[in-house]
């Protein structure tokens, strides 16, 4: 067994001379190499190439870095439509499983919740018909709401206040019925709106500064305001240009489209009624409520209706009315009603008033004021003496969706002295849009901290310059004015537009963990309630953008995706714009049902990049109209 071992070989190789062994060897070796790099670059491209077709057949994305390259084209989110254009045909992806046809052109103007003719079954004392009855998910219809034939995108704000599209809003009785009030004018093709009211015929503007006269309209105070029973939301109209935020109110009754008047216009507005349910706000939301002759009998069922605006009226707020019974003296005559029968109606008012607190400000000419206390320690007191209405036993004063109207007066937060403002003193505008709410501050809304508020704020900033890289228009003064948030959070997307001339209506989902939409009243923006199982109550063609931040996955196993987004289809304007943000399963699904509703829509990565799950949907519904023969 000594000596040395002989050469290694194999049963195909003869033995190696002892000078080539090594050089064979490492090519041997290199071969080897070159030939596992080449095996798997192959199976890596061909994976990679049956990964990307399948993601590109089933989810269009592009990634914008600063500025958005894309592997499709661009949306386009501009309008380009007026009433000549043809109406447009109906086109879906063939990758779309349903399609969702027009429907009858009588659905022109169908708002579901408050549809005329299923109104009809219910009571009509105190106006319970014109609430809020929606249809059963038998009766939802599954397709798209059309536009009336000639519709034309409505005029730009500031010049929406005065002027509208009579082809938009195809309706005259109002310029016939209110045309001595100056409410509207019908000229040609358009409507004008004079900016008159049945109180005020020389025009809100004068109006409004004969109120300033009496209050203070200008030192930032007195932001937020409700007008219940609106007109066409002439007051909200020119409040605006003052730096003050209106919500205006009217049921859909006999003054035909008297709220989608005021949409057209640009003015902040939804269907509603003071009957036998809370107003759809949060208590302690508004700085001033307004009655110019709303025909509410504010009087009558034990105070209810006042009640319950001194539910929503901020300490310290502010209550005006205006018309009857107001000035009955001289106007009785004119308003065809006896003495005695005016003269009972303000004394009952001045009762409810009395009762509440309140303070009587002013009556001077056709106006008078009366003021919410700032707190309830001396009210308390006055209860010893005055019984009705009573305090409401402990609730939760906020809710205000279906809640039954109650005859109890809501008791404001503790304060330790008379000066000290119950719930906290809010900041002057427009300070109080980025100072931390009372509500958060005082640690009343459940998981929501200063931290929480002041994050919030950084991240829809960041979000919304992002929105802007990707949709330019959203930079573009006066592309959007009427702008849905339907799930608002804090309302912090809509704070990152408050220098532009657009509003946001916040909604808070029924269904969301925390109710937050206190505060955003705190912070000088608007909101309502709103569950989106159910119609929104407004108009088709309301909104020019809507915005839905996990709108999908917060109804996942609540109600059908595709009935929430043929709501936001009948609320949107044509060549309306969305934004959805969700996690990218479900967008998938959003895309197809988008498809099926025309939209042109396409997926975009995060704005902290493509490894998020979370997507954004931006879309346009596509110009389209009832045809020419409807």
């Amino acid at each position: 067994m000594g000596g040395p071992s002989p050469p290694y070989y194999t049963p195909l190789s003869k033995p190696t001379p002892p000078f080539f062994k090594k050089p064979k060897l490492y090519s041997l070796a290199i071969l080897t190499i070159l030939c596992s790099l080449s095996y798997l670059f192959g199976v890596w491209q061909h994976g990679g190439a049956t990964t990307s077709s399948t993601t590109s057949a089933t989810v269009p994305c592009f990634t914008p870095p600063q500025k958005p390259t894309t592997t499709s084209t661009p949306l386009d989110f501009a309008t380009h439509h007026s009433a000549a254009d043809e109406t447009a045909v109906s086109t879906t992806s063939a990758a779309a499983p349903k399609t969702y046809p027009p429907c009858d052109i009588k659905y022109s103007e169908y708002t579901p919740c408050e549809d005329p003719k299923r109104s009809l079954k219910f009571d009509r004392d105190r106006l319970i018909y014109r609430e809020r009855h929606c249809p059963e998910k038998k009766e939802l219809l599954k397709c798209r709401i059309p536009a009336p034939n000639g519709y034309q995108y409505p005029f730009k704000w500031p010049l929406s206040r005065d002027l509208a599209w009579y082809a938009n809003v195809p309706h005259k009785e109002l310029t016939v019925e209110k045309a001595v009030q100056n409410w509207i004018r019908f000229e040609g093709d358009r409507f004008r709106f004079p900016g008159g009211g049945t109180m005020f015929p020389n025009g809100a503007d004068a109006y409004i500064d004969d109120i300033g006269k009496l209050i203070n309209l200008k030192d930032g105070s007195i932001r937020t305001a409700i007008d219940t029973g609106c007109g066409v939301a002439s007051w909200g109209a020119y409040l605006m240009s003052r730096n003050i935020l209106p919500i205006s109110f009217a049921p859909r009754d006999t003054h035909e489209a008297q709220v989608q008047f005021a949409l057209e216009r640009g003015v902040p507005a939804l269907i509603g009624v003071i009957a036998s349910k809370r107003l759809p706000y949060p208590s302690r939301a508004f700085d001033m409520a307004h009655c110019s002759r709303c025909l509410i009998p504010w009087g009558q069922h034990d105070g209810a209706y006042l009640i319950e605006v001194d539910r929503v009226l901020r300490p310290g707020g502010y209550w005006i009315l205006s018309g009857p019974p107001i000035r009955w003296k001289k106007y009785w005559k004119g308003w065809d009603r006896t003495r005695d029968d005016l003269n009972a109606e303000q004394t009952q008012i001045e009762n409810v008033t009395r009762s509440l607190c309140w303070k009587k400000l002013i009556e001077k000419d056709d106006i008078s004021i009366w003021q919410k206390p700032a707190n309830h320690l001396k009210c308390k007191k006055f209860r010893k003496v005055v019984k009705n209405p009573p305090f409401c036993p402990a609730q939760d004063p906020d809710s205000a969706w279906y809640t039954k109207l109650e005859t109890c007066l809501t008791p404001l937060p503790e304060v330790s002295n008379n000066e000290e403002v119950a719930g906290g003193e809010l900041e002057k505008w427009p300070k109080r849009l980025n100072t931390i709410p009372p509500r958060i501050s005082k640690g009343t809304i459940n998981g929501v901290t200063a931290e929480t508020f002041k994050q919030d704020m950084q991240l829809w900033n960041r979000r919304v310059s992002y929105y802007k890289t990707v949709n330019n228009q959203l930079g573009q003064a006066g592309r959007y004015r009427n702008i849905l948030d339907m799930n608002a959070f804090l309302g912090g997307f809509a704070a990152n537009l408050i220098q532009d001339p657009l509003w946001v209506m916040n909604i808070v989902p029924v269904e969301a963990k925390v109710n937050t939409l206190g505060a955003i009243y705190e912070r000088g923006l608007i909101g309502t309630y709103q569950s989106w199982c159910e119609a929104m109550s407004t108009y088709p063609r309301t909104y020019d953008l809507i915005h839905a931040d996990s709108i999908f996955t917060l109804y996942k196993d609540r109600c059908e995706m595709e009935d929430i987004m043929l709501e936001m289809d009948r609320i949107l304007r044509p060549e309306g714009s969305l934004i959805i943000r969700d996690d990218v399963d479900i967008l998938v699904k959003v895309k197809r049902i988008a498809d099926g509703l025309n939209w042109d829509s396409q997926i975009v990565d995060h704005e902290d990049g493509p490894l998020e799950r979370e997507k954004l949907l931006f879309a346009v519904k596509l110009y389209w109209t009832a045809p020419a023969s409807s």
